[in-house]
């Protein structure tokens, strides 16, 4: 029973020893001094205000991308020990003794590192030999831009990572497709396949391209088992569903859960969610949450409300009235009502009270029980201070002559009646018996004479002079044929009013309401709209010092200063190896070139290379060809301002197929010894050139040692380079 303790237990393993030397490479050079500089490096000024948002649990918005990669920064922080004190105003400010600085810089340069194995593996998975994959490994071991890049607080390496790790996981699963079907590998490297895209867009929308290619690939792949007669419909059916499980559903889940996530640990209020609906900031602990927390849920007549206007930029702003009247003379002559101004202040107020009146009663208290103003319904909205009602009339408007004058109106005893009636509209109603409720409502105030509807021109660009003290323009829109957010309301802060006597009712319009109904928003409607916000929020793209264009990439006609020691000549600049680029623009035109003398002369029935060959030429191709055309081509479509690290991604993969063409060379055009003898001759003095131009501007990848101003100039290579040179 127990004989198998007589024999030795013995375990066998199987080591690729250059896998793991090029894993430890990796890891040494992208670790080695990592907390050098201790200083803000370039972008750290601004990925490091988020890692602090993070770890005091205060919401933002960042229009760059999704939120995944932001919480892997924080998660560097987590894991150091970071409080969030530290204030992100200055590159070059000296980190703080309470920010750990190896650990939030830890993620990228491991990412960064990790991509030197994924290089070697994705070509072997290629069906490349061993010297071509171990020679894309050392390409990008030896990219001095892929080493800078993943050696601070940056995202991305990160997403080079998860990129390659996609790729990769593709590669293996379609290898096994032939003779392990549906096993246990074929499942993991297809899951994983999904996970690693769905994780390169959480990180940035960069991912999509990658994704995108990976997705028809897959589809192209599938297409081609469709006219396999060995599988059955069944079969057939069950590939297809795996693969839309993996590659569609499960990254979808997956992207949904960096948000669940991400909103989960940022609950409080904080200077970003001033963007946001009132409903989403009253869902946030602190800020308008303590001011509403407690109202009334359905607005009924008497209710005292503001009004806050739905488009919320470029300011959010309430509707708002104050004692002044517009001007009898407009400055270009044009005459006004001489009524009460109304306009959109973007503070909050006393002044942006209204109360909610029922044309056919008086009274302005809600009754008991409340009679709640459903969608449809004509009402009449009374300034709660000055007790006039909101009125719009043929009068044209102070700044939009093409609208009408809004006001509350006072009564001159002349011939313009008061026209004070509007119809609510709930725009996002479910029927048309909808109650309008607090916060949750969205509503058109339809005027009922003359079917203009109330709107905030002022939040799109008017503002009135002097005399409306710079507030923003509110106008009766005549034209109301399309929807805009700017001709939208919802109720923000609302109580039931029990003053009917003016003095009282001020005291009551002042103090805090105490009722409680909750207004909790689902998941789906947070991550709906803060999902909306970061693809329509754009900051203005001003032009920066070091923006380039896409074009400049390709030479490298540009490169960006991260870092300037404060004394010494010490720097750290985002620069290629400019052998290596070089070196992969001469291989992308070659692989273009040869593809189409082959497509030509095997139009004409001539084969110059075997089957296997041409196959392999153009699997390795479409990968590497088409990641680097995917993640490059759509920058010259985009409105943005564009830096040099744009193109990492895209050059990580031109740099892969340098290899592949290599390799073809060696094996198909050098026929002879001697060509053969050639060929690797030159090659070894290629990839000399490649290790020295790293050494050469490793000083500035690494940011020491400090240079001498005769070595830094040495380092211009090209004019269009800004190497910093201090004057002596």
């Amino acid at each position: 029973m127990l004989g198998f303790l007589k024999e030795p237990v013995v375990v066998t393993a199987k080591i690729n020893v250059s896998l793991v030397a090029l894993t430890v490479l990796g890891l040494l050079s992208r670790l080695w001094g990592l907390c050098y500089p201790r200083a803000v490096v370039f972008d750290e000024v601004y990925y490091g205000q988020f890692v602090s948002l993070y770890m005091k649990r205060i919401f933002f918005v960042d229009d760059s991308g999704p939120p995944f990669g932001h919480m892997l920064l924080a998660l560097g922080g987590y894991l150091g020990g970071f409080d969030g004190n530290f204030l992100w105003n200055r590159i070059g400010a000296e980190y703080s003794m309470n920010v750990p600085v190896w650990s939030l810089r830890l993620l990228p340069a491991l990412a960064g590192a990790l991509c030197v194995p994924l290089a070697y593996q994705i070509l072997v998975e290629l069906h490349l030999s061993h010297c071509a994959a171990l020679a894309a490994a050392l390409l990008i071991l030896l990219e001095n831009s892929l080493i800078t890049q993943s050696r601070f607080m940056l995202l991305e390496s990160i997403l080079i990572f998860f990129i390659l790790l996609a790729v990769l996981s593709y590669l293996k699963f379609y290898n096994l497709q032939k003779h392990s079907a549906f096993s246990g590998s074929w499942w993991f490297w297809l899951l994983l396949t999904g996970v690693a895209c769905s994780c390169a867009v959480g990180v940035k929308y960069m991912g999509l391209f990658t994704y995108m290619l990976l997705l028809a690939t897959a589809g192209l792949h599938f297409w081609h088992m469709i006219g396999d007669q060995d599988l059955s419909n069944v079969s057939l059916l069950c590939h297809f569903l795996a693969r839309g499980l993996a590659l569609i559903i499960i990254p979808m889940g997956l992207y949904l859960s960096f948000f669940y996530v991400h909103l989960a640990l940022l609950y409080r209020s904080g200077p970003h969610d001033q963007i946001m609906t009132s409903a989403f900031q009253a869902s946030l602990e602190g800020g308008l949450a303590r001011i509403t927390q407690g109202q009334p849920l359905e607005v009924a007549y008497g209710s005292q409300i503001t009004l806050r206007n739905v488009l919320g930029k470029p300011v959010q702003c309430w509707l708002h009235s104050h004692t002044n009247t517009y001007p009898i003379r407009y400055e270009n002559g044009r005459g006004s009502s001489h009524q009460q101004q109304v306009t959109c202040y973007p503070f909050k107020d006393v002044n942006n009270w209204w109360i909610v009146k029922d044309p056919g009663m008086q009274q302005l208290v809600v009754s008991n029980p409340p009679r709640p103003v459903r969608h449809g319904h004509i009402v009449q909205l009374v300034h709660g201070i000055t007790t006039r009602y909101l009125n719009t009339h043929d009068v044209a408007a102070p700044l939009s002559p093409h609208s009408q004058e809004v006001s509350c109106y006072i009564d001159y005893n002349i011939s313009m009646p008061a026209q004070n009636l509007w119809r609510v509209e709930i725009v996002n109603r479910e029927s048309d018996t909808d109650v309008w409720k607090t916060i949750l409502s969205e509503v058109r105030f339809v005027h009922v004479n003359t079917s203009a509807v109330l709107k905030a021109s002022g939040v799109i660009g008017a503002s009135l002079p002097e005399w409306g003290y710079r507030q923003l323009e509110v106008v009766g829109e005549k034209l109301s044929k399309g929807y805009h957010q700017s001709m939208v309301w919802n109720v923000e802060e609302h109580r039931y009013g029990k003053s009917q006597e003016q003095k009282e009712r001020e005291v009551e319009l002042h103090s805090p309401t105490q009722m409680d109904i909750s207004k909790n928003l689902s998941f789906m409607a947070k991550f709906t709209e803060l999902q909306w916000k970061i693809l329509t929020l754009k900051n203005e793209d001003t032009e920066h010092k070091y923006s380039s264009s896409a074009l400049d990439w390709i030479t490298m006609d540009t490169n960006i200063a991260y870092w300037l020691h404060p004394t010494s000549g010490a720097q750290i600049h985002l620069l290629g190896n400019v052998v290596t680029w070089a070196s992969a623009n001469a291989a992308a035109l070659l692989y273009l070139c040869l593809s189409l003398w082959y497509l030509l002369r095997r139009r004409r029935k001539i084969y110059d290379i075997p089957e296997d060959a041409w196959q392999l030429w153009i699997s390795a191709g479409g990968i590497c060809g088409g990641g680097w055309a995917v993640n490059y081509l759509p920058f010259f479509l985009m409105e943005k301002t564009l830096f040099l690290y744009h193109y990492l991604p895209a050059v990580t993969f031109q740099i892969l197929l340098i290899p592949v063409v290599l390799q073809h060379l060696g094996d198909h055009l050098c026929r002879s010894v001697l060509l053969k003898s050639m060929f690797s001759a030159l090659t070894v003095a290629w990839f000399s050139s490649v290790y020295f131009v790293y050494c050469t501007f490793s000083p500035v990848t690494y940011g020491q040692p400090a240079l001498s101003l005769t070595e830094l100039k040495a380092l211009r290579w090209k004019d269009t380079w800004n190497i910093l040179i201090r004057k002596q």
